[in-house]
């Protein structure tokens, strides 16, 4: 008799070609009935396996008591087991060739023990009532061209829970109090990391044991899925990070999963990372790539996401990557180009904007490969955004200059304008940037703590005013002092005590708040029409002024930074054309720790020339200054022409007079 819930023919088929875009609903471990009698039914894919069972705590994890078969020719093993229901432990006891037995989690378990434990557990997901239609009738297709302000948070350091010290929230308290937190602030998505199962709280998540199970820090699957619909009834955008890139060598994963190189390449010199000591997925493998684009539906189609983060991009397209010289094998044609990971992504991006157009595919790669947002049908790669890493490092180098250097530095301020529409950016200020000696942001900042602090407001102002979406990891918005450690709580007493870090945090709250009631500042995001240069080179003053313009031309921002100490009583700048420009945002306000010498009353400009434009305007700047001026765009009337002057001959002259004489 046939059953629809386990494996057919047809099933097969599709995930040896690879394209079994369902293959989670067969694989892995489902409640099921057969025969009239209620149970789970079990499905692993382990070719080279002499024999697999399931164990558990159903059976006394004995390997022999409940011996799976093998579906036809396909290298997966299933068996039907009565009795096991939901909450049940389990493992796949997988037999190797060479006649040891291994003890493997599930790869395609939607649940697991918490770590140190490692069991995979019999849950169901099928039944969770979503309540985020209006949300997601609203993102059914992708939205460049609007703001996107994301705040970057690791759940398990965000906050602990003050009942039980030193405990994970549950993902339904954390979504009440995140959401609060987001919608105050003004963010418009949260992007988890750590979210997929993973052995060790130290590898922060990007090390995954259990690529179909949220992790069991933070509660069940059903918690989870809580966690995104409580988001998007609040209007806020829930993002993942996803790590198709590597795998860990814990034994009870994935990899040498049936005694063999299965999800891994065999050679190491392709199949190992050797800077972190980890497996590298194997995408010539067609059940392989089936594996991560099924994933990567899983969570966008089961789970509600809006989008995944793809880790380490850079390290699955290049492979000479971390590797040193004679290490790393050429592909055929001698270079250094991972032809099969390019293959799997534009087939992953491919097949994700086909099934889920509004899901976003957000690319972490760190070098200058062509059209990574480019159109697959057009050669791209098909992400929908790429994380800016050039700007981040150029940007965080000059902001750590002292401002007596930073003239010397002025191409790392500007450079990034240059290629700043050669893909749709997004600028990141994130968790990496924020450990390992690094420092925090505002402890990357030059000179005292009030230099520190304006320094700061500088540099958010130019974030929030540069062409690209934004990234700013937790902690950041209010100035910890601190690294970030994962293992503990992020220092909210700086806000509840410290009045300057509840002004940098009114300071950036504002500034998101700018940014979405400004359109000049996403409207044009990714076209060069929306931006326009009044002065990116004048280094002598550490100064930088530019323009965000709209479609319509109204409301357009003249924004102007200085990343010096020295205050202006009087500054003179060139603007793009005549009228009234009036401060719409100033970081030197007194709310923001600044010394209040603003501008509060709208200039007309004048036709005087200066930054070679015919106008230009005149008001306070203050050290470390943010200033933004609102104006409608309108064209300079052209200048009158001069009528060519003559010089007249006495002839011309006698000629003139008699013709006067005859009008007469």
């Amino acid at each position: 008799m046939e059953y629809k819930h386990r494996l057919s023919e047809l099933d097969t088929y599709l995930f040896a070609k690879g394209t079994h875009y369902e293959i989670y609903e067969k694989m892995g471990a489902h409640l099921a009935e057969e025969n009239g009698e209620k149970g789970t039914y079990f499905a692993v894919w382990a070719p080279n396996a002499r024999s697999v069972g399931v164990v558990g705590d159903f059976n006394e994890w004995n390997a022999e008591a409940n011996k799976m078969q093998p579906v036809q020719q396909s290298g997966i093993w299933d068996l039907f087991i009565p009795g096991v229901k939901k909450g049940d432990l389990y493992k796949f006891a997988v037999e190797t060739s060479q006649g040891y037995t291994v003890l493997k989690a599930d790869p395609y378990g939607n649940a697991s023990q918490l770590r140190p434990d490692n069991a995979s557990v019999v849950t169901d997901i099928s039944h969770f009532a979503w309540e985020d239609d209006e949300w997601r009738a609203a993102h059914q297709e992708k939205q460049i061209n609007v703001p996107m302000a994301i705040y970057e948070v690791h759940p398990g350091s965000w906050k602990k829970d003050p009942d039980m010290p030193g405990e994970f929230y549950n993902f339904r308290r954390l979504a009440v109090e995140l959401a609060e937190y987001v919608l105050d602030m003004g963010y418009t998505h949260v992007e988890l990391i750590g979210l997929s199962e993973h052995p060790f709280d130290g590898s922060w998540g990007y090390q995954v044991s259990g690529y179909y199970a949220p992790t069991a820090r933070y509660g069940t699957p059903i918690d989870f899925m809580y966690f995104v619909n409580y988001m998007h009834q609040r209007g806020i955008g829930v993002i993942l990070d996803w790590v198709p890139a590597h795998f860990p060598k814990d034994e009870f994963g994935l990899g040498r999963f049936d005694g063999t190189a299965l999800y891994e390449h065999q050679d190491p010199r392709k199949g190992e990372h050797p800077e972190w000591g980890t497996y590298c997925f194997n995408y010539s493998r067609t059940e392989v790539s089936n594996f991560l684009v099924a994933n990567a539906l899983f969570w966008i189609e089961k789970f509600h996401i809006d989008g995944l983060r793809v880790d380490a991009v850079a390290s699955m397209l290049y492979l000479d990557f971390g590797r040193s010289s004679g290490n790393w094998i050429p592909n055929e044609d001698g270079g250094n180009q991972n032809y099969e990971a390019i293959a799997f992504i534009k087939h992953l991006n491919g097949i994700v904007a086909k099934r889920d157009p509004g899901a976003m595919m957000i690319a972490e790669e760190s070098t200058a490969w062509p059209k990574v947002t480019g159109d697959v049908a057009d050669d791209g790669l098909g992400f929908t955004y790429k994380w800016n890493m050039g700007w981040m490092h150029d940007f965080l180098e000059y902001m750590k200059c002292d401002p007596i250097f930073r003239k010397y530095h002025q191409n790392q301020i500007t450079f990034s304008f240059m290629y700043a529409y050669s893909e749709n950016y997004v600028l990141v200020l994130s968790h990496d940037e924020v450990v390992h000696l690094k420092k925090s942001m505002i402890y990357k900042m030059p000179g005292n703590m009030p230099d520190k602090f304006g320094n700061l407001r500088a540099a958010y102002g130019l974030m929030m005013m540069h062409p690209g979406k934004k990234l700013l990891f937790m902690g950041q918005d209010f100035a910890q002092t601190a690294e970030w450690n994962e293992a503990k709580s992020l220092d909210w007493y700086l806000l509840e005590r410290y009045p300057e870090h509840q002004q940098l945090n009114r300071y950036y709250k504002d500034l998101l708040h700018f940014y979405h009631d400004y359109p000049a500042l996403y409207e044009l995001d990714n076209s060069p029409e929306g931006f326009a240069w009044i002065n990116g080179s004048d280094a002598e003053h550490n100064m930088l002024t530019f323009c965000r313009m709209t479609k319509d031309k109204k409301h357009c921002l003249l924004c102007h930074f200085n990343f010096s100490p020295v205050a202006y009583d009087t500054f003179q700048s060139g603007v793009l054309c005549p009228g009234t420009y009036t401060e719409v945002f100033n970081s030197n306000a007194l709310e923001y720790g600044g010394t209040g010498v603003v501008n509060p009353e709208p200039i007309e400009a004048v036709k005087e020339s200066w930054d070679f434009k015919d106008y230009s305007i005149k008001y306070h700047l203050g050290a470390y200054g943010v200033c933004i001026f609102k104006f409608d765009y309108v064209e300079p009337e052209p200048e009158p022409e001069k009528l060519p002057t003559k010089k007249y001959t006495r002839e011309d002259i006698h000629h003139l007079a008699g013709h006067y004489k005859k009008i007469k």
